[in-house]
C-alpha cells in the first residue's frame, strides 16, 4: 500500500516537503564541524574555536541553539512521518492547504521539543556534562541516557505511540473530524512519544554529528514500519542497555 502512495508523491506539496527536508539536512551538514577542527580544539583548547569564529553554546545563545535543534527535528523526524503524511494525503482529496496544516501542526510539536532540547543543551554545557560539540564528557551521563532510552523501548507508552504511528489509517479515521491542524499536532505528539528518548541520545553521539543523525533517522524510520518495526523495538532496547553497561564498565 505504501509503495503505491510513494508513487503518488509528485504534487507540489510533496516536492515542497522533500525540498524542505533536503534543505534542513544541507544546513546541518554546513553547520557540522569537520574532524580536523575537532582535533584542533582538543589539542589547543576552546580558544582555538573562538579564534576561528566557531560558536559554542554560550557564545551562540539560546535562540541559535534552538534553530539548530529545529533543523535537526525537521531533518530527522519528517522522514519518519512520511507514511502518515501519505495516508492523510490519500484520504483528504482536498488539495494542498490541509496537507500543509497537517505538516505545520506536526512540526510545531517538534519546535516545542527544540526549545526544551536547546535549554537542556545550554544547561548541560554550563554543567560541563557535554562539550562544545554537544557530546557527553561523562561516562555516567552517557550510560544514564543510554539506559533511559533502552528502558523506554519496553514501556507501555512507547508501545502505545508506536501502534498509532504504524497504523496511520486507523489513527486518522479516529480523529478525522478534528481537522488537519489538530490531527497534525496529535500526530506530532504521538511521534514525540515514540522518539524523544532516541533523540536525546544526540548528547551521547554528538549534537552536530551527521553520522549519528543519519543512523538515528534510519532506525526511527524502520521502527515505525508495521512489519519490520515490531521486530526492532525490543532488540534495540536490549542493545541500548548493553551499551549503557559497556560504557559504565569502560569509563568508571
Amino acid at each position: 500500500m505504501f509503495s503505491t502512495q510513494v508513487r503518488r508523491m509528485t504534487g507540489v506539496h510533496w516536492l515542497t516537503l522533500f525540498g524542505l527536508i533536503a534543505a534542513a539536512w544541507g544546513l546541518l551538514y554546513a553547520m557540522a564541524l569537520p574532524e580536523d577542527l575537532r582535533a584542533g580544539a582538543v589539542l589547543y583548547g576552546g580558544d582555538f574555536l573562538a579564534s576561528l569564529c566557531i560558536v559554542t553554546p554560550d557564545a551562540a545563545g539560546f535562540w541559535r541553539i534552538t534553530v539548530m535543534w529545529a533543523l535537526m527535528s525537521a531533518a530527522m523526524m519528517a522522514p519518519t512521518a512520511l507514511p502518515a503524511f501519505a495516508t492523510y494525503d490519500d484520504l483528504s482529496h482536498t488539495g494542498q492547504t490541509r496537507f500543509g496544516l497537517l505538516v505545520a501542526g506536526y512540526m510545531v510539536v517538534w519546535l516545542g521539543f527544540s526549545l526544551l532540547a536547546a535549554g537542556a543543551q545550554m544547561a548541560l554545557f554550563q554543567a560541563e556534562l557535554i562539550s562544545a560539540f554537544g557530546d557527553s564528557r561523562s561516562g555516567a551521563f552517557s550510560a544514564t541516557l543510554l539506559a533511559v532510552a533502552g528502558l523506554y523501548q519496553f514501556s507501555p507508552a512507547k508501545e502505545a505511540c508506536l501502534s498509532k504511528c504504524r497504523r496511520p489509517l486507523s489513527f486518522f479515521m479516529q480523529y478525522w473530524d478534528e481537522g488537519a491542524w489538530r490531527n497534525g499536532v496529535r500526530l506530532g505528539l504521538v511521534c514525540l512519544g515514540c522518539c524523544w528518548a532516541l533523540m536525546m541520545l544526540a548528547f551521547v553521539g554528538g549534537v552536530m554529528n551527521i553520522a549519528f543523525m543519519g543512523l538515528a533517522t534510519l532506525i526511527m524510520v524502520l521502527e515505525k514500519l508495521p512489519d519490520l518495526g515490531r521486530w526492532l523495538t525490543r532488540p534495540l532496547g536490549v542493545a541500548l542497555l548493553a551499551g549503557a553497561a559497556w560504557v559504565l564498565l569502560t569509563t568508571l
